[in-house]
């Protein structure tokens, strides 16, 4: 994974974070369907965010790429 992936993973865990705490809190206090509603939500969020290829990520894609073409590992050689 990329740098560019990975800063798009922490965001993406900034948002999906508080509403899948917000689901636990409502999961302890016993509204169990709207807390396990904003479970799967916040998990949904972070499995599209890593599968699903979105238009932002194409340019992203394009730039790890002709930067892996420019800049060689001295290992790999």
């Amino acid at each position: 994974m990329g740098i560019l992936n990975t800063l798009g993973l922490v965001a993406t865990l900034a948002l999906a974070l508080p509403v899948a705490l917000l689901g636990v809190n409502l999961l302890v206090t016993g509204r169990t369907t709207m807390g396990a509603a904003l479970c799967i939500v916040a998990g949904l969020m972070i499995l599209l965010k890593q599968y699903v290829t979105t238009p932002d990520d194409v340019p992203t894609a394009a730039a790890e790429k002709a930067v892996g073409a420019v800049a060689k590992d001295e290992e790999n050689e």
